[in-house]
């Protein structure tokens, strides 16, 4: 719990005066979306609350949104750990993306696009390549879907998609070989990059609809191998 705590009091500013606990689960999402807390981590109230500087009851309220949003579970007299997910579970994140991702694409306007967040997670993945840290390069390619998403330019579809990828990240926390799950998509979203550059979105929508039914395959097979696993 030490290490995973690690920066988390440094997050305290971002609570500002009015501290929420609508602003504390943004946070705890928003690690949890980063990989600081893996599936089945408890959650302790103490330290979480010491670090962030929040009180009992509004960190009780934060684990209850995001208990909703289906990243924690509560066990009785064992108390609030993060949810480890099912194959169903994974397979529907994925329909889900699927849905909405292809559906952003799909809508985009006439070109010029504005790609900066797309180019600036291409570029964290390629770096996290040269650095061999495959953890880094998973969260690459989460930053890259949910710059896709904001292509949109709707804050219901990002809050909606923001609790989808932390999920996401649950998932790819229980697969063996981080390198083998993500290295493959660097191209691919280099690929969908591309083709938004020159202007062409359905060639981007045929490529991460395939992309996203392959990528389904990988993590699914994976998991099943993990969860399976004695």
């Amino acid at each position: 719990m030490a290490e995973q705590l690690t920066g988390l009091a440094d997050d305290r500013a971002l609570l500002g005066r009015t501290s929420t606990a609508e602003r504390v689960a943004d946070i705890l999402r928003s690690r949890i979306a980063e990989g600081f807390f893996p599936p089945g981590t408890r959650l302790s109230e103490d330290s979480i609350g010491g670090a962030l500087g929040v009180s009992r009851n509004t960190l009780r309220e934060a684990f209850r949104l995001l208990t909703h949003e289906r990243l924690l579970v509560h066990e009785l007299n064992r108390g609030v750990f993060v949810r480890v997910l099912t194959v169903e579970d994974v397979e529907d994140i994925y329909r889900t993306r699927a849905l909405v991702e292809c559906a952003v694409v799909r809508g985009l306007g006439k070109p010029p696009y504005a790609l900066e967040g797309l180019a600036a997670a291409v570029s964290e993945g390629r770096r996290a390549i040269r650095e061999d840290d495959w953890k880094a390069l998973g969260t690459a390619n989460i930053h890259f879907h949910r710059e896709l998403v904001a292509l949109a330019g709707s804050e219901r579809t990002d809050e909606l998609m923001r609790s989808v990828f932390a999920e996401l990240r649950l998932a790819f926390h229980v697969v063996d070989d981080p390198r083998e799950l993500h290295e493959p998509y660097l191209a691919r979203n280099e690929a969908i990059l591309l083709a938004l550059e020159s202007g062409d979105r359905d060639a981007a929508e045929r490529s991460l609809g395939i992309y996203l039914a392959d990528s389904l395959e990988r993590v699914v097979n994976a998991y099943r191998r993990r969860v399976s696993a004695p």
